[in-house]
């Protein structure tokens, strides 16, 4: 394995994996620094790309060649065009996607670029020459030096997750936060800040009783997010809709003070 790479991208998620392509495809030497390579591309938040104004900026990574849309298109399981009662200028594609497929779809487009590499460490410092940044220290000592260095840390730049009066340190559910970086980014002058992201609960589909709930249907059309490559369309399958029913609510409401966020811990 080779120690001088011209661009380094740190951190794997959705921004990461683009840029690290992106880079690759011009024929640069590029080297993808994650900390869990079977996390790649993770739908961290929520299993849906696109939306309102979101799925039109999708279409745009795709058109400056993208790997989002694609592994979208591979990794679907319902797609509906949103703001259809509005005029078409206004329409929105959105797709729910497979949590597991996707980011595997992800991790094989990456796997076809001959200048790219994954390595899986966690970077903790950053190399500088002469008042520039040369490279990354990784927490096992190894240093690769570079021309550049793309930082997409997302949500792990000294993160904390919150799940009800309990906090922990983490980038998300499970995974250690980047707190070295961080403080290897303020030490440049970098100011570094929190912004908080709210996550919705795993459901098994095995315990929900959808006798009461009222199914959604994904749109018939074959629309794809990737204008490129026409990946092999997986079947639908419904969502279904339901309501907070008043005992819920009143739950919620006797409870409010154990939430991190209204109870003042965020």
């Amino acid at each position: 394995m080779k120690f001088e790479y011209d661009i380094i991208v740190v951190g794997g998620g959705h921004a990461g994996t683009e840029a690290a392509a992106a880079a690759a495809r011009l024929g640069v030497a590029t080297l993808l620094v994650t900390p869990d390579l079977e996390r790649i591309g993770q739908m961290s938040c929520n299993p849906a790309i696109g939306g309102i104004a979101k799925g039109m900026v999708v279409r745009e990574v795709d058109a400056l060649g993208g790997v989002m849309g694609r592994a979208t298109d591979a990794s679907r399981i319902q797609f509906r065009m949103l703001n259809r009662s509005k005029g078409p200028a206004v329409w929105s594609p959105r797709a729910q996607c497979d949590r597991g497929l996707y980011p595997r779809k992800i991790r094989s487009i990456l796997d076809e670029l001959p200048a790219l590499t994954l390595f899986q460490d966690m970077v903790t410092g950053l190399l500088e020459e002469e008042g520039v940044t040369s490279g990354i220290e990784t927490r096992t000592g190894i240093r690769f030096k570079s021309k550049a260095v793309v930082v997409t840390a997302g949500t792990f730049l000294r993160g904390k997750v919150h799940m009800g009066q309990n906090g922990v340190d983490g980038g998300r559910a499970g995974e250690a936060p980047a707190l070295e970086l961080a403080v290897a980014l303020e030490k440049r002058g970098l100011e570094t800040a929190r912004f908080k992201t709210g996550t919705p609960p795993r459901v098994d589909g095995r315990s929900v009783d959808f006798s009461g709930l009222e199914r959604q249907d994904g749109d018939s059309e074959a629309f794809r997010f990737s204008g490129y490559v026409k990946e092999t369309l997986p079947e639908q399958r419904p969502c279904w809709i339901t309501w907070t029913g008043q005992g819920l609510k009143a739950v919620v409401q006797q409870n409010l003070e154990k939430s991190a966020l209204y109870g003042g811990i965020i």
